[in-house]
């Protein structure tokens, strides 16, 4: 095994460089637009000299890069989309600014700093630094594609889970790894995407594949096997200097961890608490969705006027489709869209979900919903509080009853208000897709909330298209 792969350090190091230019050209920028620009008028001559803020600029750039080490950005692979990397970039802007103006007052220059130059910094730092990032994020995975393939992967297990792993570590360019083999485990059984070829025999196979270093990362993708093996496992790849990661079973092992509590001396053991289940959690998650409502109300107006005259236009019917839903808890709510398909879309089928290319809906209808732009008269229900901007899609009380007889943990994406978009959706499963799949998503969202994550959700559901229909 490689203990230091020479291309990642090669990008993390790369990735500094750029950075530093990024932010300090960025500040110059924001000094260049406050006194040489004519932009905005001059109070009085009393401001510090320009060798003084190319200084601060400077000093303010090793701030930024700290932070930016603090917060992984220089950790190699950077994986995901560059979309994913937003929320992050804008929070270690905003420290970073921070962390600088309270580094200027403690210094107390006098005559001090411009303000203005700071608030101007927020936006042109940031503007330099997504486009620096995504130029960077482009090169980087042009650059590993042209890489050899370097990492050599064993997967345990021949499962639909271990086939859909080896599609994942092989359709993941910066990742530079190939899967070697797969070692059937007892209680598992072969998919068909796994190939007969690759797979090396059983799991009792492992000792000799290790003391031949056929491998340099082993990942266990069946958690079936017996607490002693898996242990005996990890030992043997902790001496042989291999990798190990294992795939938790999300339906039974939760991501978020475990709290502990003591009752008059006895420990109890439970699942942590739901993130949302902090009041202060609740409060900025409701500060959020108000804000955003508000906004996306009134950037609403202009699409929902024409989308309501082409919708009477094509087809006889009101403009506006109500339909009940199951909010937070499980209590129904009317839910608000553009309406898409024809009045008597389900009046033989009675509830079905949309399919590619279906028949019911109207043309106007295809574009709105390929486009998620029937769902912008959800902005009122997300403003009334029965929704949230982002959150576990709401469906319908038919499907409810169904589901949570049929699907473990079903009923738990009611923990919190459904949202307009969400985690599950901006990953494609939306529609006719897989409800065990969604509920792995719905579940991971919910145990893992935060204000940046709800951002990279709003942000992904523009580009998203993968089955709107």
């Amino acid at each position: 095994m490689r203990i230091t792969d020479t291309f990642d350090v090669v990008t993390s190091a790369t990735a500094a460089v750029a950075d530093a230019l990024a932010i300090f050209c960025g500040f110059l920028v924001a000094i260049w637009i406050r006194f040489d620009s004519g932009w905005i008028p001059m109070f009085h001559d009393g401001y510090p000299s320009r060798v003084l803020y190319l200084y601060g600029s400077g000093v303010a750039t090793l701030l930024f890069l700290f932070i930016f080490r603090s917060l992984n950005l220089y950790v190699r692979p950077q994986l995901g989309t560059f979309v994913d990397s937003i929320p992050r970039l804008v929070r270690a802007n905003t420290w970073g600014i921070f962390l600088a103006v309270a580094l200027a007052f403690i210094i107390r220059t006098d005559p001090p700093f411009s303000r203005i130059v700071v608030f101007i910094s927020f936006f042109t730092v940031l503007t330099f630094l997504l486009i620096e990032r995504y130029i960077l994020f482009r090169l980087e995975i042009h650059a590993a594609k042209n890489q050899e393939l370097s990492k050599r992967v064993l997967v345990i297990g021949t499962d639909s889970v271990a086939a859909h792993l080896r599609h994942a570590l092989e359709n993941e360019p910066r990742l530079r790894s190939t899967v070697v083999g797969f070692l059937r485990t007892a209680s598992g059984s072969d998919d068909a995407a796994v190939p007969g070829a690759l797979i090396s025999g059983t799991v009792e196979a492992l000792d000799r594949l290790i003391q031949e270093k056929a491998m340099d990362h082993i990942i266990l993708a069946d958690t079936s096997l017996r607490h002693e093996r898996m242990v005996d496992i990890i030992v043997q790849c902790e001496r042989s200097l291999i990798t190990f990661h294992l795939v938790p079973d999300i339906f039974r092992v939760l991501t978020s961890g475990v709290e502990i509590q003591s009752v008059d001396g006895i420990p109890l053991l439970g699942v942590s608490r739901w993130p949302l289940d902090i009041f202060w959690n609740r409060i900025m998650k409701r500060a959020e969705d108000i804000l955003g409502a508000a906004i996306g109300l009134a950037v609403s107006i202009p699409v929902l006027i024409p989308a309501a005259c082409l919708i009477k236009r094509e087809s006889p019917g009101p403009v506006l489709y109500r339909q009940t839903r199951c909010g937070k808890s499980g209590e129904p709510f009317t839910i608000y869209k553009l309406r898409t398909m024809r009045t008597d879309a389900e009046s033989e089928t009675g509830p079905v979900w949309a399919s590619e290319g279906d028949q019911r809906r109207t043309r106007i209808g295809a574009f709105l919903r390929r486009h998620n732009l029937d769902e912008m008269p959800q902005f009122w229900n997300v403003l009334k509080g029965e929704m949230s901007l982002v959150g576990p899609r709401p469906e319908r009380p038919h499907f409810v009853e169904q589901f949570k007889e049929d699907i473990s943990r079903y009923m738990w994406r009611h923990v919190s208000k459904p949202g307009m978009t969400g985690w599950a959706q901006v990953n494609g499963l939306r529609g006719n897709t897989s409800i065990q799949e969604r509920i792995k998503y719905d579940l991971y969202y919910l145990e893992n909330w935060s204000l940046s994550f709800d951002f990279k959700i709003i942000i992904r559901t523009f580009f998203t298209r993968k089955n709107a229909y």
